[in-house]
């Protein structure tokens, strides 16, 4: 408990100091202008007024641009710091994917919409199983991306991951997606091992009306001649936002996404083995979902008032490293949030509530059934944070949280609540109009592990020009062990089909047990960055951005294989004059292993290193251009008591290299996007044994958006179409397919 009451001192401290700067409203006013920079953003205009909403301050006026002379805004940001500035101020490097890239996107899917920020690695493995990692490969529970909406996280504190299809389903309601490419717990604490994706909705008077979108189309299915029926797919989504008056708003969203499985890969997994890829029915995905939000806007300006809630669905296949999991229909997160903010100042509570069923598709238990999954978990999260200015040079932005958990898992009986807190503090001195120095710290503490962990930022940001910004920064963060790292507790058994061995057998199966056991004694995993980045907004037209990272990744929590069957399970049979020690002996000699003992394990450190290329930006009055590159070098991993191949093999690698180029276009009556995505082969070792791992080809994904609008767009029809070739991609070595999927989309907006 001395950890906590070291959390608590300091949460006091914070709330002590936002009282203080309650009474001081002019310094919080002051801190939001400090924080942006001098020049103007590029472009800028006032939003048309609607109906109900409160006039915005008369902007500053600025010269107008010339009609010949496409403008491209810097952008505004909060994720970074948690309090606003201009991107190129900011202390990380971060992407931003605005309404714009949104409103002509050929997919309404977060893998595809996040695949071309620089640094970002994606890998959807089903048609609802979604994993995002930064800087780092992914893996089929991608644990080290925090993803939060309106500042509610909805990482999964039991096991650890995201589930992407609770974030917010109409891409209307989204203003903006900002990405922090790299390490981020010195401000967002625990889980921003990697990085952060932080979706920020509109407010009900941003978005006053009815709006309706239709989707439906379908994804090819034949791979190897197997002559499957396309995937159906259809989604439906509306919104209507009302002000009641001057003070009271409200927002109602609800829809449904439903899709057919994806098609499975056939044959023998290409890996140089003889196994093949499990036959077992796979499944698609039905995710309803209803949200409302409720505003209140004082007569100060400064001061807002937010309540929402909602309820998600969801089902389909969720892939782990004991094999895929499908996930019963009714399975649901409920979630409220409230959030008071006052200039800089902002209070937020939040609650998620998630329950379900599942059961594995291909790992039995010692008796031959299905081994099953049920899942209940509750969150709570209470934080606080402010900035204010001090002395005129400095930014100082500080907060804290608490978060309670409680948790229901059949296979990790072994934990059902634990606590965790965390308090941090920045300061952003302002040396001069050309240099800044930006430090900070966060101390967290989990009821899980023994002593508090210090998370720290140090960056130096040099400006030789207002819109432009090199920065060096280094960067600590961390993951606590999940629920389930530590208390895994589970038996699967793989079938061997005696026959395969001797005739004699006959149809004989035996069930060769593995067990699954949590590590109560991992502690956090963590990961020292350092970085070199440039940022620049070039003359209003173009963002460019380009960082160079090295990361050092220490006591990495890894699923591991910690024994094998060296002579035979109890219970296996012998033969004739042949008993079962020389069967199972003879297996062996012919590479037929089999695991006993599987743990999770901090195992060493892994070096990685790449280069990230990013720029977008105005071609003309109606046309916008974006090209990204990464290059992720192999990891280097250094783990005790393991050759380097050893440890090797015990990672997934990413893609060395990934690109994307396109371009999108808007008039009055058309609009259109055309994007090519392109990543070198990437190895998977996170499912199951050896038998299963290996690398996935390099692939090209072509997609495109063609569509028009009508009656001064409030009606609009598009063709998005992804993976345009048909190509056969398959993005996990034990994942589905993707090939080529077409939608026809509806959309009916407000005036």
């Amino acid at each position: 408990m001395t950890g906590f009451r070291q959390i608590a001192a300091v949460l006091a401290v914070v709330v002590g100091i936002g009282g203080s700067a309650l009474a001081q409203s002019s310094a919080g006013q002051a801190a939001a202008a400090a924080t942006k920079t001098d020049q103007p953003q590029a472009g800028a205009q006032a939003p048309p007024q609607k109906p109900g909403q409160k006039p915005d301050p008369k902007p500053e006026q600025k010269p107008p641009a010339k009609p010949e002379d496409p403008q491209f805004k810097e952008n505004v940001v909060v994720s970074a710091s948690k309090t606003e500035q201009q991107i190129v101020d900011a202390a990380a490097t971060m992407t931003v994917i605005g309404q714009k890239e949104l409103s002509v996107a050929p997919t309404n899917n977060y893998a595809d919409l996040l695949r071309a920020v620089p640094g970002v690695n994606i890998t959807q493995i089903s048609a609802r199983d979604v994993n995002v990692n930064t800087r780092g490969a992914t893996s089929s529970l991608a644990t080290a991306q925090l993803a939060v909406v309106d500042g509610r996280s909805i990482y999964q504190d039991f096991f650890g991951f995201t589930m992407w299809e609770f974030m917010p389903s109409n891409l209307d309601e989204i203003k903006r997606i900002e990405v922090i490419r790299g390490p981020a717990s010195a401000v967002w604490g625990a889980n921003a091992l990697n990085g952060v994706v932080n979706v920020i909705t509109k407010s009900p008077r941003e978005m006053l009306g009815t709006s309706v979108t239709f989707g439906a189309g379908s994804m090819n299915r034949e791979v190897n001649d197997n002559n499957a029926d396309s995937a159906s797919i259809f989604y439906v989504r509306g919104t209507h936002a009302q002000a009641f008056n001057d003070r009271w708003s409200y927002k109602l969203s609800l829809g449904t996404y439903v899709s057919d499985a994806f098609a499975r890969p056939t044959g023998v997994i290409p890996n140089g083995g003889t196994t093949s890829y499990p036959n077992y029915k796979n499944d698609g995905t039905q995710q309803p979902k209803v949200d409302v939000r409720v505003d209140y806007d004082f007569a100060d300006p400064s001061k807002k008032l937010q309540f929402a809630a909602g309820v998600a669905g969801t089902d389909g296949m969720m892939h782990t490293g004991i094999g895929p999991f499908d996930i019963s229909s009714g399975a649901k997160m409920g979630y409220w949030r409230g959030t008071y903010t006052k200039n800089a100042l902002k209070v937020q509570a939040f609650m998620n509530m998630l329950d379900g069923d599942a059961k594995n598709v291909v790992s039995v238990d010692p008796t031959g059934k299905p081994v099953g999954l049920t899942f209940s978990t509750k969150t709570f999260d209470f934080e606080i944070g402010d900035t204010h200015v001090a002395g005129g040079k400095h930014v100082l932005t500080y907060g804290g949280n608490l978060r309670l958990n409680q948790f229901h898992l059949t296979i990790a009986p072994g934990e059902d609540s634990r606590t965790e807190g965390g308090a941090y503090i920045q300061d952003e001195y302002m040396v001069s109009s050309k240099f800044r120095l930006v430090a900070g710290a966060r101390v967290d503490k989990f009821s899980s592990i023994d002593n508090a962990v210090f998370s720290p930022r140090l960056a130096a940001v040099i400006k030789p020009k207002p819109d432009q910004s090199i920065r060096v920064a280094y960067n600590r963060a961390f993951r606590a062990p999940s629920m389930v790292n530590n208390n895994l507790n589970t038996t699967i058994a793989t079938p061997l089909p005696l026959g395969l061995i001797n005739p004699a057998f006959g149809s004989a199966i035996f069930l060769v047990p593995t067990t699954a056991v949590g590590n109560p004694d991992l502690t956090e995993e963590y990961v020292d960055a350092f970085e070199t980045a440039y940022t620049a907004n070039v003359r209003g037209r173009m963002n460019v951005s380009a960082a160079f990272f090295y990361t050092n990744y220490h006591d990495g929590i890894y699923f591991t294989e910690t024994a094998q069957w060296v002579t035979p399970p109890p219970g296996f049979p012998g033969l004739g004059p042949f008993p079962p020690a020389a069967i199972w002996a003879g297996l062996r000699a012919q590479g037929i292993v089999f695991p006993s003992n599987y743990t999770y394990e901090n195992l060493g450190t892994v070096k990685s290193k790449g280069i990230e290329f990013g720029v977008d930006g105005a071609l003309s009055k109606n046309v916008a251009g974006f090209a990204t590159y990464t290059y992720q070098a192999e990891p280097i991993p250094e783990f005790d008591n393991k050759t380097p191949e050893e440890a090797l093999a015990e990672i997934n690698l990413p893609s060395t290299h990934q690109f994307t180029l396109g371009a999108n276009a808007t008039t009055d009556r058309f609009f259109g996007t055309l994007a090519v995505n392109r990543q070198t082969r990437a190895f998977w070792q996170d499912v199951l044994d050896a038998r299963y791992h290996g690398y996935t080809p390099a692939n090209t994904s072509v997609n495109l958006t063609v569509g028009a609008k009508w009656q001064d767009g409030r009606y609009s029809v598009a063709l998005k179409t992804t993976n345009l070739l048909n190509k056969t991609i398959q993005q996990h070595i034990f994942g589905d397919v993707m090939k080529r999927l077409v939608m026809v989309e509806f959309k009916m907006s407000p005036r």
